[in-house]
C-alpha cells in the first residue's frame, strides 16, 4: 500500500486525489487549508467549492491538520498556490521522512525570489548536505477533464532517474499517461511561462482579435519561453514537450484557462482587481508570475517582449491595445530563438 499525501485541495490536487485514488494499492490523505472543504469531502464525498460534481475515491481521506496528512507519507505532492509554498514547508519539513518523495505540481515562480518551486522546496526542506529527494510534474492538463477520466499525458522530471520512474509507476493509469524527463528546470519554467502567454492571449480575444493573432502569439510566446529557459540552463527540447508546447496550447485556447480567462477579461476592458475579485478564491498564477518572469529575463538578459507587455497591463494599467499595437510595431527580426 502506497502511502501518499496531496498537500492543497483547489481543483488540481483534489483532481489528482481522484486518479490516484483509481488504484487500490493507494491511500491518499487530501490536505485542505479550508476546513469546510474537508467537511464537505467527508460527508458527501465532492469537493463543492474547487471541483463540484466529481465524485472523490473512499481511499481519499480529506484532512485540515499537516501532520496527520503527511504521516508516514511515502509520497507528498505539493500543489499549493506558489506564493504559499515557502510558508507551507516551512510548517511541513519537520513531518517529512528523510525518504520521502516531494513531487512539485504547482506551475509557478515565487514573485520575489524569482525561484521554481522546486528550488524554495530544497531550501525550505535541506539537512545540512541531504538534499530532498523531488521532482516536478507539468504537463497539459486541465483538472476537470482528468478527473472526469479524459485521456491525459504530462511529465514528471527530476535529476534522479529511479524518482522519475517510480513516480510514472504510481502515477499512471489507463486514462492518465506519465513521462519522464530528466530536465526539471525547463518542464518547471514551461509551466510556469505559459500562463503569462494564455493571458495574452485572452486579451487578444477579449479585444475580438482572431485566430492568426493568437497562432502568432503562441508561437512567439514559445520562442520567448524558450530563450528564458536555455539561459536558465533548461534544455530546448523540453519546451517541444508535454511541458512546453503541450501545455502552451492548452491554455492559451482552452475555455477552462483561468489565466486566459484573466486575460478575456482585461482585454474586455475591465480592471484587475475587480476580475480578481470575481474568482471566489480561485487562483490565475501568471498574474504572479509574470513579475517574476520579468525579473528572471533581466536578470539573464533574455528578451520577453510578450511577458514585458503583459506585465504591463497587469501592474502599470497599460491599455491592452496599445500593448499589442506596440509588439507589432517592434523592430524587423530574423524568425530565430535567438530573437
Amino acid at each position: 500500500m502506497s502511502e501518499i499525501a496531496i498537500i492543497g485541495a483547489g481543483a488540481w490536487g483534489t483532481a489528482l486525489s481522484i486518479v490516484l485514488g483509481h488504484k487500490e494499492t493507494h491511500r491518499i490523505r487530501l490536505w485542505a487549508h479550508e476546513k469546510e472543504v474537508c467537511d464537505t469531502i467527508a460527508q458527501q464525498r465532492v469537493n463543492e467549492k474547487f471541483l463540484p460534481g466529481l465524485r472523490i475515491p473512499a481511499c481519499v481521506t480529506p484532512c485540515n491538520d499537516l501532520a496527520e496528512a503527511l504521516a508516514e507519507a511515502a509520497i507528498v505532492v505539493s500543489v499549493m498556490p506558489s506564493q504559499h509554498c515557502r510558508r507551507m514547508f516551512e510548517q511541513m519539513r519537520s513531518h517529512l521522512l528523510a525518504e520521502t518523495i516531494i513531487v512539485s505540481a504547482t506551475k509557478g515562480l515565487e514573485e520575489i525570489s524569482l525561484l521554481r518551486m522546486t528550488e524554495v522546496i530544497v531550501q525550505m526542506t535541506k539537512s545540512g548536505d541531504r538534499l530532498p529527494r523531488i521532482g516536478a510534474l507539468s504537463g497539459p492538463s486541465f483538472a476537470l477533464e482528468a478527473a472526469r477520466g479524459d485521456p491525459t499525458a504530462i511529465a514528471i522530471a527530476s535529476q534522479e532517474a529511479e524518482l522519475a520512474r517510480t513516480v510514472q509507476q504510481e502515477f499512471s493509469h489507463a486514462s492518465f499517461r506519465i513521462y519522464t524527463n530528466d530536465d526539471p528546470v525547463g518542464v518547471e519554467l514551461g509551466g510556469a511561462l505559459k500562463n503569462t502567454v494564455a493571458i495574452a492571449a485572452g486579451v487578444c480575444s477579449g479585444l475580438g482579435l482572431g485566430h492568426n493573432s493568437v497562432a502568432a502569439l503562441i508561437t512567439r510566446g514559445l520562442a520567448e519561453m524558450t530563450r528564458l529557459v536555455v539561459a536558465c540552463g533548461g534544455k530546448a527540447e523540453t519546451m517541444a514537450g508535454l511541458a512546453g508546447l503541450g501545455d502552451l496550447v492548452l491554455t492559451c485556447t482552452g475555455g477552462l484557462s483561468r489565466n486566459r480567462s484573466v486575460g478575456v477579461e482585461l482585454g474586455r476592458g475591465r480592471k484587475l482587481p475587480e476580475i480578481l475579485a470575481g474568482m471566489h478564491g480561485m487562483v490565475a498564477e501568471g498574474i504572479f508570475t509574470t513579475g517574476a518572469a520579468v525579473g528572471l529575463a533581466r536578470t539573464h538578459g533574455v528578451e520577453m517582449p510578450i511577458t514585458e507587455q503583459m506585465h504591463a497591463i497587469l501592474h502599470e494599467g497599460k491599455a491592452p491595445r496599445e500593448a499589442i499595437y506596440e509588439l507589432m510595431t517592434r523592430s524587423g527580426k530574423s524568425e530565430t530563438l535567438r530573437t
